[in-house]
């Protein structure tokens, strides 16, 4: 992706931190003929390959792992985002502009269906994101049923072979202008403008 040096984040457990808590990801891969895209919840190994590993899995009928397999893919990660309006610099000059956090993540996609994987990638995932839950729900792989839902996944691995991150936040703009940005999503409040603000505040902070 395009991305001015003053925008750009090379710190890999930064980028890798990000993903992780921002693990809903978009899956980019082509055919050879046309691009194909899948919205899927991911982990992040940090420890595997050299630049770490994303896991996941999809629906067997989802024809993109079969393209996939081998080839190179793009994992593409957002974080929050927000409209930002050249009047909340109160300087003449100035245009509107979009701040965001992104990280684009390329590696070899493998395809795996062994039944252990299958059952590792359900239940890693399931454990990652049922840990808040009072009850935390453990899947059964005992059951008939579980043995339907498997039959219907492909578990994958992407060995990162290169991560690139932006931090979009004003930074081609002075700081007191980054601030008034800043304080003006807080005073406008909602849990995403509180976010953008706070990784402004982070930002300028060093």
């Amino acid at each position: 992706m395009y991305t001015p040096k003053y925008y750009a984040v090379e710190d890999r457990s930064k980028l890798l931190r990000f993903m992780q808590n921002n693990s809903f990801g978009i899956l980019f891969s082509h055919t050879g003929f046309e691009p194909m895209a899948s919205h899927l919840p991911l982990m992040i190994d940090e420890s595997g390959g050299e630049q770490g590993l994303i896991l996941g899995h999809m629906a067997k009928a989802n024809r993109q792992w079969r393209y996939a397999d081998g080839q190179q893919v793009m994992v593409v990660f957002h974080g929050p985002h927000t409209y930002v309006s050249p009047t909340w610099y109160q300087e003449e000059e100035t245009v509107p502009t979009w701040n965001y956090v992104a990280v684009h993540a390329t590696g070899v996609f493998k395809a795996m269906e062994d039944r252990s994987d299958l059952e590792d990638s359900v239940r890693r995932l399931t454990q990652q994101h049922e840990a808040s839950q009072p009850k935390p729900w453990e899947p059964d792989f005992s059951t008939a049923y579980s043995d339907q839902m498997l039959k219907r996944i492909v578990a994958f691995q992407i060995e990162i072979t290169s991560l690139q991150g932006k931090w979009k936040l004003n930074q081609n703009h002075p700081d007191h202008r980054r601030q008034r940005v800043a304080e003006k999503l807080k005073t406008l409040g909602g849990e995403v403008n509180l976010q953008v603000a706070g990784l402004m505040d982070e930002d300028m902070a060093g």
